[in-house]
């Protein structure tokens, strides 16, 4: 924020144009340094078509925003800086490439390739299964009421993950109850009689909203963010609370309400309480190896798991996940990462509780197929993804996916691991 002030003063004090997100008037690529993940959530589709960025990784909010609107993204592209403003680019989000003045010829075949699996997923109707006939709930990542609907529309089952603070990021003041309450209301009423799980704000970090973040962290990744907030200001939360079981009680929806960032069973106690206190059923986040560790015991709380994989992944492997030179130990294919999910979903099946996963593992429909054979019950992606992960569980068996989860357990590495669960699953590419 600070360094977009200096920028904008700079350019008065030049005369140059205002900096910022540019909107130009044809269909265009964006290419840049990076971007905020306010910056990136204000992107209109319409007029930026996909997103490249020099800086960040797979799993940074600038690319899970841009998986939610649909954006093709590619982040830790170098030479971006060297492509001038008007050059035909061809970005492909599923390769991850951005080739500069393509060949025209293999740029049509691969749009029409393109398209033509769009095509084939469109046919998908939900609900989520395997051949075989196991249940698997595909829900949808949102952030607010218009993100909701969208995702309706894109047959998912429900929301494995309202991201609450995305809808405040540029807010100076904490939203009132009412206001909070009219939002949620509106994700709830997209889902009548449907699973909605709401996150309890998760700011801090690369989220800084100015009424819930601590100014002047060293390290605010491992510092107050999530459900830390509530130890400096209590009343966020409990308002935040309020504001859900209001929503609740107009729409006479019955959701689910997880914290992020939980590390404890006392903080799982606690919150767990909290959520009951109001008549809404409680879960927790696994997002920090603790909580994984300790899985079965929060259990004894609350009433499910939400497994982030983006977040357990940067603190299972010590590596920050908006960095483009770390983006492979954050890959979400790092066994010791799938270890931790297998650990987490093994808690769920002796106690009986629901156990899914949000983050961006449950984007790709190959990791998908994986997850559901380490013993995870519902996934939770981008409405643009539900059709892809829906489509490739009904056409493989619980057992192959079981299968495709041990050899991948057994590798040393993500591109190991990826290529075992393709042996298992009969996948060519």
């Amino acid at each position: 924020d600070v360094r977009d002030v200096r920028d904008r003063i700079v350019a008065q004090l030049t005369g140059q144009g205002e900096p910022g997100v540019p909107s130009p008037e044809e269909p265009s690529v964006l290419l840049a340094d990076d971007l905020a993940p306010a910056d990136t959530a204000g992107l209109d589709p319409r007029r930026i078509t996909g997103l490249a960025t020099r800086l960040g990784g797979t799993t940074s909010h600038t690319a899970i925003i841009a998986r939610q609107l649909g954006l093709p993204c590619v982040v830790a592209v170098g030479g971006l800086a060297d492509v001038p403003e008007g050059a035909t680019v061809l970005l492909d989000g599923e390769r991850g490439t951005v080739t500069v003045d393509p060949d025209p010829e293999e740029a049509r075949s691969r749009l029409e390739a393109s398209q033509a699996a769009a095509a084939a997923l469109a046919g998908y109707r939900g609900p989520g299964r395997t051949r075989d006939g196991l249940e698997v709930k595909v829900l949808a990542n949102v952030q607010d009421g218009a993100g909701a609907r969208a995702a309706a529309a894109a047959h998912a089952e429900g929301v494995g993950l309202l991201r609450t603070e995305l809808a405040f990021l540029s807010r100076a003041e904490e939203p009132s109850v009412e206001e909070q309450a009219r939002g949620y209301a509106e994700v709830f009423e997209a889902f009548p009689g449907q699973r909605v799980v709401v996150r309890t704000l998760d700011a801090g970090s690369d989220k800084p909203l100015a009424f819930a973040t601590m100014p002047d962290e060293d390290n605010p990744a491992l510092g107050v963010r999530g459900l830390r907030v509530a130890r400096r200001d209590p009343g966020l939360l409990e308002r935040q609370l309020d504001a859900i079981a209001e929503a609740a009680r107009r729409t006479g929806a019955s959701p689910w309400v997880m914290a992020p960032m939980v590390a404890t069973v006392g903080e799982a106690a606690d919150f767990g309480a909290r959520v009951r206190a109001r008549g809404l059923t409680p879960g927790v986040m696994i997002e920090v190896p603790s909580a994984a560790l300790m899985a079965e015991r929060l259990l004894r709380h609350v009433d499910f798991l939400s497994i982030g994989t983006n977040d357990l992944s940067q603190y299972t492997l010590a590596a920050d996940r908006l960095s483009a030179d770390l983006a492979d130990l954050t890959d979400p294919w790092q066994p010791a990462l799938l270890a931790l999910v297998q650990l987490t979903a093994e808690a769920g099946r002796r106690t009986g509780r629901s156990v899914g996963v949000c983050g961006e593992a449950a984007a790709d429909p190959l990791l998908a197929c994986v997850l559901i054979g380490l013993g995870v019950t519902s996934l939770s992606c981008a409405a643009s993804s539900i059709a892809g992960v829906g489509a490739r569980l009904a056409v493989v068996d619980t057992d192959a996916c079981r299968r495709a989860a041990e050899a991948a357990l057994l590798t040393d590495d993500p591109h190991e691991a990826r290529a075992a669960a393709r042996r298992e699953l009969g996948v060519v590419a």
